[in-house]
């Protein structure tokens, strides 16, 4: 396939580009610090065995949404079509400094929500008029249920899960195949000094599942699996329990 990352410089996305690049795919990076992107990108080339420049980069900023566009543009006219878009990048935040510092929980609710909204509005238009593709999206199993310890990432990733839910059912029939991550607790530098959860993974055990459900079009994937489980009991318990936990 040729594939479009945003977010293939580290953590999950990078696990996950590295896996396409090994099976041969062709890949197309955003993101937005240049440095990163050349050098993920050079990475990626001597992973998979592909040409010195072969794999192309763009600035994209989900905070910016004036840059998506182009960085598309730039994307189309490198791979000559889209098979499929994936994005992992977003922000992430302790409620606690979100509740401090007002302009990082702005910067976060844009990122991880209306941002990457209308990033991915600008993809369903270019895949719909090439006649269909394949979209897989990170979100959270944060945002499964309203909970204490993440009440504004939640928010922006409940939000942003209804989002691809509805854009599944709306176009699916039409050749656009979306595919909502929902990962858990993932050792990465995002999650580096917080208290680990019991069920936490690694960024290649989710690789390894996103990669399958990109290739499916699975509607959902939990990663790891155990959280559909652990999520479903948390959906269930009653307002009183929620108020009282900790979680």
């Amino acid at each position: 396939m040729n594939v479009v990352v945003l977010g293939g410089t580290r953590g999950i996305g990078r696990a996950l580009a590295r896996r396409l690049a090994l099976r041969g795919d062709r890949l197309f990076l955003l993101g937005r610090e240049p440095a990163d992107l050349e050098r993920s990108a050079r990475d990626l080339e001597a992973r998979g065995g592909a040409p010195a420049g072969s794999v192309g980069v763009a600035h994209c900023d989900l905070l910016v949404p004036e840059t998506f566009a182009s960085a598309l543009d730039q994307a189309q006219a490198a791979l000559g079509r889209i098979d499929a878009v994936v994005v992992t990048a977003g922000l992430f935040a302790t409620q606690e400094r979100l509740e401090t510092d007002a302009g990082l929980a702005r910067r976060l609710l844009e990122a991880d929500f209306s941002g990457t909204v209308l990033f991915c509005e600008e993809v369903r238009r270019r895949l719909l008029a090439a006649g269909g593709g394949r979209l897989c999206v990170s979100s959270s199993v944060a945002g499964e249920r309203g909970r204490k310890p993440v009440v504004l990432y939640g928010a922006a990733k409940a939000g942003l899960s209804r989002y691809l839910e509805g854009l599944d059912h709306r176009y699916r029939a039409q050749g656009l195949v979306v595919v909502t991550v929902k990962p858990g607790f993932v050792r990465t530098s995002m999650t580096e000094g917080l208290p680990e959860p019991p069920f936490a993974g690694e960024p290649e055990e989710v690789a390894r599942r996103i990669e399958r459900a990109l290739d499916r079009g699975t509607p959902v994937v939990y990663a790891p699996p155990i959280w559909r489980w652990v999520m479903l009991v948390i959906r269930w318990l009653p307002r009183f329990v929620m108020r009282r936990v900790g979680f």
